[in-house]
């Protein structure tokens, strides 16, 4: 991402038109639901949801707190623009905005956001990028804020490892072995967020979600 590259949201999977659809198949209303759950948002809060893609995780937030400022930073125009057809004219809705994962603080002034939320970004980044990404996400919160990051985590089973494959197959190993070792909270640590933990794992027919939660000090 640092040299304004990024991985399309179903990498060599398949079209982008078809990530809806795809992500379907990951128990998403569950995971989902469990990320607005620690998401918790409040109102007149800020909320940036990170490589937003098609706008679901926005969305869902907006719905469960109207009164939110939700941000939605993606740098893919094509998920973009999908995102604002799905929202509609109807009532309050997110902020679209172009912006790389590791370039925040040009689309979001730092330290404004209460909270940062990302959804299955960080696997398909090499390990520098998930570094720099991180560093960004602590750049826009706030003292205090809150971090929510649902992304493939440890495979624990030979099962979930087995199913990781089509995950590694669309987006590369190289990139989401990482993940699939169990990284992320040491990412996390190392980028200055503190009380890191998994809160949640999901089991999906691609492999198993972890949802993470920690707080900028």
């Amino acid at each position: 991402m640092t040299e304004r590259t990024y991985t399309p949201a179903l990498g060599r999977f398949a079209s982008t038109r078809f990530y809806d659809s795809v992500i379907a198949l990951t128990r998403e209303r569950l995971w989902r639901g469990l990320v607005a759950m620690h998401v918790a948002p409040r109102p007149d809060e800020v909320i940036v949801d990170v490589g937003c893609g098609t706008g679901s995780l926005a969305l869902l937030l907006n719905r469960v707190e109207p009164r939110a400022r939700i941000i939605g930073v993606d740098p893919d125009p094509d998920v973009l623009a999908r995102a604002r057809r799905k929202a509609g004219a109807a009532g309050p809705s997110p902020v679209w905005r172009a912006g790389m994962g590791d370039a925040l603080t040009e689309v979001v002034d730092a330290g404004s956001a209460s909270t940062v939320v990302s959804s299955l970004v960080l696997h398909q980044c090499p390990v520098a990028t998930k570094r720099a990404i991180l560093a960004s996400m602590l750049a826009v919160l706030r003292p205090g804020g809150k971090l929510v990051i649902a992304d493939f985590g440890l495979q624990r089973t030979m099962l979930m490892r087995l199913a990781f494959r089509v995950v590694q197959l669309a987006d590369g190993k190289e990139d989401t072995q990482p993940n699939a070792d169990g990284v992320l909270p040491g990412l996390m640590s190392e980028a200055g967020f503190r009380d890191v933990r998994e809160a949640e794992v999901v089991s999906t027919v691609n492999g198993s979600i972890s949802i993470y939660v920690a707080r900028r000090a």
